[in-house]
């Protein structure tokens, strides 16, 4: 099909361009056949194909489970993440999928939020980069993605309906910048729009979301497709910008009518079902490739690879691990039996296989000596396992206690309401640790768990969260040594729940959720009041010992800085380190977090091996949204540049000067008598006013205080002039002078 034989929307009927912005049926998009345009299959998959079988909501082909996105995130490898999309864009292309859904890249607001296990981070550069990988992974197999949930959906709780009531600072420092970075650098073809309300509009009539910010500041080109179920009014959504609606409602004729009631442009109808042929177009190469099978082995050991990269050594005492293997080791704990590698809800996958901890002792060659210690339910402790854990336990050199979170505790659908474990799991563990003071914790969670009430009971400590189908070989990988842990946690630990700025907040009530936390979510919060933590955001530990050092900060423009470092591998073991920048504002107009994470890089070293690593920092790092110029700004100053392994082991510090970008607010008749002061052009008109006028003004220092707070006019006024009239002429004067200096738009 040439570009001079390609359908155009335009010149469809009104039916057959309503059909085209609505599903076939539940994973099918409306095709033409009839002019050549297939319905391709669309369907789930944030960290695997999981292509719908019949009605079972989660029936699925086999296909790879890769680890899933929280496991993933603790990376910190966009290359990684990049590998793990082309496979999945493979099992694609064998299975006729056009996109697959996802992935979710939604912030991390709060440590309860059910679906954090299919989410990144709590912060959006991390987010987005992480993001970008996959998308540009799997779209470089001819496969689409759909960047999830766009936007502001960070919790579980009345999902459907509930209204996200954010300031704009917030929105755009914190939740949009992921989906800004994904857009702009990785071009996926397609968006998911959330359930929820943004501050009382449905993400899925959400002009402003779609159309203004999305298509009209961001440059997106592809299409916007709805959650299942977003949808309460076809002809709205339309009009926002969203093209298609899934699964379809069959409310073609409300669109065909509004279109000939003049309620809906037909360019606009054109413009989103346009979106959808040019979809398929895309799709077309690799969805027409005949016989084509994947590597099932090959994407299993992809899994694995990607798996060992997402566990994070959190704690190592006595250098416990790697594990000695001529030392007896007791394994205890069902998980280690029965992996947990994977969510619950709509991203459940049936994996093409699955290993447990058990099956990588065995093939390590490790005999080790297992009990069970506890049941994955809800049921009481039953003593004679706690027994027979007990026994195991007091004959072994070191034990490796597998702990986390049941199923039944985490998925979409509903929030947390604890962070802690399941009660008899920790008492075992203070059981296990009297009779064996050797213990090594290995967490299986798909979101963040308390640990500071029992992690003096430990050793050893692995954070491994979700590991998918081959996590179990991946953990022993890890614990043996045969791999050298090099994640970081993507999400701050904090001492308990109450610690969370969210905790008043979080879910919300009587249909909204209100962030009064602004922009301090996660680490901008901890670090900037000091508050304790388990352990800080960007954490990990190695077998490996590194320095960083020779730290310069070269300025390369007005508002852009190069960073460059020096790593080097001190130890005898090959790893890898995760480098981390960190800007800390100038001294600024308006409340800003203690410092934020910019930029990182991962550096692969052998024994002994140094390498000099650089990273960029743009403009826009060093800005902050203003809402009183409804633009990105960044004032003039002094900045921090800080480089560490985590946001609280920063190892050197660097001051940047920074010009700003010139934008300012302009004085206007409610501007306070400081502002004007201080004002370099109001500050002389307002002296000339006062000589001229002979406006008396307070020597009293805390009523010339007072009146430095108050609108100018209010001042005048108070003492005894014409307040409006004055300031009216004082605004006309300023205006003609910005305009002589070229500074009035």
């Amino acid at each position: 099909m040439t570009e001079q034989t390609r359908t155009k929307a335009k010149d469809l009927d009104l039916q057959e361009e309503a059909s085209l912005t609505s599903g076939s049926d539940s994973w099918h998009l409306q095709g033409l056949p009839d002019k050549g345009y297939e319905g391709y299959m669309i369907t789930d998959g944030p960290y695997g194909l999981r292509k719908a079988t019949g009605s079972d909501v989660y029936g699925s082909v086999p296909a790879t489970c890769f680890p899933p996105t929280a496991g993933l995130a603790s990376s910190w490898n966009p290359d990684l993440t990049y590998q793990v999309g082309q496979a999945m864009g493979e099992e694609c292309i064998q299975e006729k999928v056009a996109v697959i859904l996802g992935p979710g890249i939604n912030i991390k607001r709060s440590p309860l939020g059910g679906r954090n296990f299919e989410f990144y981070s709590e912060d959006p550069v991390l987010a987005g980069h992480e993001a970008a990988g996959l998308v540009e992974g799997v779209q470089s197999k001819g496969v689409g993605t759909s960047l999830k949930h766009f936007a502001a959906n960070n919790q579980e709780t009345d999902r459907l309906r509930v209204s996200s009531d954010v300031d704009a600072r917030t929105l755009r420092e914190i939740y949009l910048p992921a989906f800004e970075y994904v857009v702009r650098n990785a071009k996926p073809w397609t968006i998911m729009c959330a359930y929820n309300k943004i501050n009382g509009v449905f993400s899925s009539e959400n002009r402003w979301l779609l159309t203004d910010v999305l298509r009209g500041e961001w440059g997106y080109q592809g299409m916007v497709m709805s959650d299942w179920g977003a949808v309460h009014n076809r002809v709205n959504a339309l009009l926002a910008g969203l093209n298609l609606e899934m699964p379809p409602s069959r409310t073609d004729d409300q669109v065909v009518q509004a279109v000939k009631a003049g309620q809906l442009d037909k360019e606009q109808l054109d413009r989103m079902a346009q979106g959808i042929l040019d979809l398929i177009d895309k799709a077309r190469p690799a969805m027409s490739q005949q016989g084509y099978r994947y590597d099932v082995q090959e994407h299993n050991n992809m899994a694995r690879r990607a798996a060992q990269e997402s566990i994070v050594l959190l704690r190592n005492e006595d250098r416990i691990l790697p594990l000695d293997p001529k030392k007896k080791v007791a394994v205890i704990g069902e998980f280690a039996r029965t992996p947990r590698y994977q969510g619950g809800g709509s991203s459940h996958i049936t994996p093409t296989e699955v290993s447990s901890a058990l099956d990588g002792f065995k093939e390590a060659g490790m005999n080790v000596d297992f009990a069970p210690g506890f049941t994955l339910d809800e049921k009481e402790q039953d003593p004679a396992l706690t027994q027979q854990a007990l026994d195991v336990a007091r004959g072994a050199d070191t034990v490796v206690l597998f702990l986390g979170l049941p199923e039944y505790a985490e998925s979409e659908g509903f929030d947390r309401t604890s962070m802690d474990l399941p009660d008899k799991q920790v008492a075992l563990l203070k059981a296990v640790s009297e009779v064996n003071d050797r213990v090594v914790a290995v967490l299986s969670n798909g979101a963040v768990v308390t640990v500071a009430d029992w992690m003096d009971k430990t050793k050893g400590l692995l954070e491994t969260w979700l590991l998918g189908q081959e996590g179990g070989r991946a953990v022993v990988d890890v614990l043996t040594g045969a791999a050298n842990p090099s994640g970081h946690l993507p999400e701050t630990i904090p001492v308990r729940l109450e610690d969370n700025p969210t905790i008043t907040s979080f879910p919300g009530e009587e249909g909204h959720s209100r962030y009064g936390e602004g922009v301090y979510v996660g680490y901008r919060y901890y670090d900037t009041f000091q508050r304790p933590v388990a352990f800080p955001f960007g954490f990990g530990l190695s077998y490996a010992d590194f320095d960083l050092d020779q730290v310069t900060v070269t300025k390369t423009g007005a508002n852009s800085a190069r960073v460059e470092v020096t790593v080097t591998n001190t130890s005898q073991v090959d790893g890898a380190q995760t480098v981390q920048v960190y800007v800390v504002p100038c001294a600024s107009r308006v409340n800003r977090p203690s410092h934020e994470l910019k930029a990182f890089t991962k550096v692969f070293l052998k024994a002994g091996q140094s390498s000099r690593v650089s990273m960029d920092l743009t403009e826009r790092d060093f800005a902050y949204w203003s809402t009183a110029m409804d633009a990105w700004h960044v004032e003039a100053g002094t900045y921090r540049i800080q480089v560490g392994t985590s946001s609280r082991d920063l190892v050197a510090e660097e001051d940047l000067q920074v010009d700003g970008d010139g934008r300012f607010i302009p004085l206007n008749a409610e501007s306070t008598m400081a502002e004007w002061r201080e004002n370099s052009i109001g500050g002389p008109i307002l002296r000339d006013r006062i000589d001229k006028d002979g406006i008396p003004l307070p020597d009293d220092p805390n009523t010339a205080q007072l009146f430095d707070t108050m609108p100018l006019a209010s001042v005048i006024t108070l003492s005894g002039g014409d307040g409006n009239g004055i300031v009216a002429d004082m605004v006309d004067r300023y205006h003609q002078v910005l305009k002589q200096q070229g500074l009035d738009s």
